[in-house]
C-alpha cells in the first residue's frame, strides 16, 4: 500500500506521471487497437472471398495441379475450397454475423449472387482439414532439413458459402495467428518501452530536484533544533533550488545573529539587574522592623525568580550544555525525593526503566515546575513514568479544580495566570508551564494538560503529561 501512496515528491510525481501515462496508453492501445483489429479482419474477408471467387472462376486452380506456376505455389501453400453438400459449420457453433455481412457483400461487388453465408472461428486443432494441412506442411519441413514452427494454436476462419439454394457448399479456410498475440504484444512492448524512456528520464530530472531539496529539509531540521549556523548546505541542483538554499543560508545566518544579540542583551539586563538586587538585600538588613524586613527579603526573592524564569525561557531554544544519556526513572525519582525530604505532599507512583538522551539540568526544572504547580493549586502531586508508544509519558496529577477547557492553550503561554493576584502565595508570573513546554519541545517533545473527573468519588484534578520521544 506504501507504494500506491507515496509521501515523497519524488514518488508522488512519479506515480501521478504513471497514472497519466497508463490512461493516455490506454486509450491509444484502444484505438490503435480497433484499428489493427479492423484491418485484420478486412484482410481476412478479403482472402476469404478471393478464394471463393478464384474457385468458382476456375476450380483446376485449386481442385488439380493445374494453371500457371503461381496458381500451383498458391495451391500448395494455403488451405484449397472444399465442396461438400452440407455446411462444415455445425448448428451449435458460434457464428460471426459481421464477417457474414461483409464477405457477403464483397461477393456481390464481385457478380456473386449469395443464397446463404455462414462464418465461424476455429483453432486449427479443431478443424481437421486444417490440422492435417499444418501437419502436412511440418512433414514437408523435416524432409527439407529445416525446423518445423508449429501452427497448432493458429486460428482458423471458415467461410461457408451457397451460392444456389439447395446447391453446393464452397467453405473456403484461412488460416491466422491468434489475433490476441498479433495486437496485444506490440501494444505491451510499445507501452513497455515508453514508460522506461519517460519515467526513467522524470525520474532523474526529480531526482537533481529532490536531492537537494531533502538536504535542505534536514539542514532545517537541524537548524530548528540546535540554532547553529554550522553546517550549512551547498547550492546544488536547478538555478530556483539553488537561489532557494542561498536564500535560506542567509537567513540562517541572520537568525543566529539575532539570536546571539540576544543572548548578550539577556546577559547584560541578568547582571544588571542581579546586582542592585544583591545591593538591595544586604541593605534590608538593617531594617529593623521584622515583618517589614521579611517582607521585602520576600520581594527580593520573587523578583529574582522571576528574572532567572524569563532568562531561562529565552535561553531554553539554544541549550549550552549537550544531550546525556540518563535513566529518566531514576531522576524522576531524585526530584520526589527531594520534594518528600522537604516534606511536601509529592507521590511517586509507577515508574518503568527508560534510558533515553536528554538535558538533566532542563528536564529538572521543568518537572520542578509542573510538580510546585500541583502542589500548590492541587494540594499534592503524584508523579508516575510509563512508556507509551515510542514515547516515554511523565504525569504529574493533582486533586485541584483544574483549569477551565478554553484556558487550558492560555495557560502554557508565557504570563498567563490561573490566578490573576499577584502576591508570593498563589504563585509568580506565570512562566513555569510556558517554561515546561519550552523544555519538552527543546527535547522534541509537548506538554499536555489535561481535566480529570473521577465520577464515583467526585473528586476533580489536572494532570500534566511531559512526553518526551525514545529516539
Amino acid at each position: 500500500m506504501r507504494l500506491l501512496r507515496p509521501h515523497s515528491l519524488m514518488g508522488q510525481m512519479l506515480l501521478a506521471v504513471a497514472g497519466a501515462l497508463l490512461l493516455v496508453q490506454s486509450v491509444g492501445a484502444l484505438l490503435v487497437y480497433r484499428a489493427q483489429s479492423g484491418r485484420f479482419e478486412g484482410e481476412l474477408v478479403s482472402i476469404a472471398a478471393f478464394k471463393i471467387m478464384a474457385d468458382t472462376r476456375n476450380p483446376a486452380r485449386f481442385d488439380r495441379r493445374a494453371g500457371s506456376r503461381r496458381a500451383l505455389q498458391r495451391g500448395r501453400r494455403g488451405l484449397p475450397v472444399i465442396h461438400t453438400p452440407r455446411s462444415p459449420i455445425a448448428g451449435t457453433e458460434e457464428r460471426d454475423p459481421d464477417l457474414e455481412g461483409k464477405i457477403a457483400l464483397l461477393l456481390r461487388e464481385q457478380g456473386l449472387a449469395v443464397a446463404e453465408i455462414q462464418v465461424a472461428h476455429r483453432t486449427v486443432q479443431e478443424d481437421a482439414p486444417a490440422l492435417e494441412h499444418v501437419r502436412r506442411r511440418a512433414a514437408r519441413y523435416v524432409r527439407l532439413g529445416r525446423k518445423p514452427m508449429s501452427h497448432e494454436n493458429d486460428h482458423v476462419l471458415l467461410a461457408a458459402v451457397r451460392l444456389d439454394p439447395g446447391g453446393e457448399w464452397l467453405t473456403a479456410r484461412v488460416r491466422t495467428p491468434p489475433r490476441i498475440e498479433m495486437l496485444v504484444w506490440p501494444l505491451l512492448l510499445q507501452t513497455a518501452i515508453i514508460y522506461v524512456v519517460l519515467i526513467g528520464a522524470i525520474a532523474l530530472i526529480l531526482r537533481r530536484i529532490t536531492r537537494p531539496l531533502a538536504a535542505l529539509t534536514q539542514r532545517v531540521e537541524a537548524f530548528s533544533a540546535t540554532q547553529d549556523p554550522k553546517g550549512q548546505i551547498v547550492p546544488a541542483g536547478p538555478e530556483d533550488m539553488r537561489r532557494l538554499i542561498e536564500a535560506h543560508n542567509a537567513m540562517e545566518g541572520r537568525i543566529s545573529a539575532l539570536l546571539n544579540e540576544k543572548n548578550v542583551m539577556l546577559g547584560a539586563i541578568g547582571h544588571d539587574l542581579k546586582t542592585p538586587l544583591a545591593a538591595l538585600r544586604v541593605r534590608i538588613e538593617s531594617v529593623e522592623d521584622d515583618n517589614e524586613r521579611d517582607r521585602m527579603a520576600g520581594t527580593i526573592e520573587d523578583i529574582v525568580r522571576t528574572l532567572d524564569d524569563i532568562l531561562s525561557l529565552a535561553r531554553v531554544g539554544r541549550p549550552s550544555d549537550p544531550l546525556e544519556r540518563s535513566e529518566l526513572s531514576a531522576l524522576v525519582a531524585s526530584i520526589v525525593e527531594d520534594y518528600e525530604d522537604m516534606g511536601q505532599p509529592v507521590v511517586l507512583g509507577d515508574t518503568q526503566r527508560i534510558v533515553l538522551e536528554l538535558r538533566p539540568t532542563w528536564l529538572r526544572r521543568a518537572l520542578r515546575n509542573l510538580i510546585g504547580n500541583a502542589v500548590r493549586y492541587g494540594g499534592e502531586a503524584r508523579v508516575s513514568l510509563e512508556r507509551v508508544g515510542n514515547r516515554a509519558v511523565i504525569r504529574v496529577a493533582d486533586n485541584g479544580p483544574g483549569i477551565p477547557e478554553d484556558r487550558i492553550a492560555t495557560m502554557l503561554e508565557p504570563f498567563a495566570r490561573g490566578d490573576p493576584s499577584r502576591n508570593s502565595a498563589t504563585g509568580g508570573a506565570g512562566l513555569g508551564l510556558a517554561l515546561a513546554r519550552a523544555i519538552a519541545e527543546q527535547h522534541g517533545g509537548a506538554l499536555v494538560l489535561e481535566n480529570t473527573r473521577d465520577e464515583a468519588s467526585n473528586v476533580t484534578g489536572l494532570v500534566a503529561r511531559l512526553e518526551l520521544p525514545l529516539s
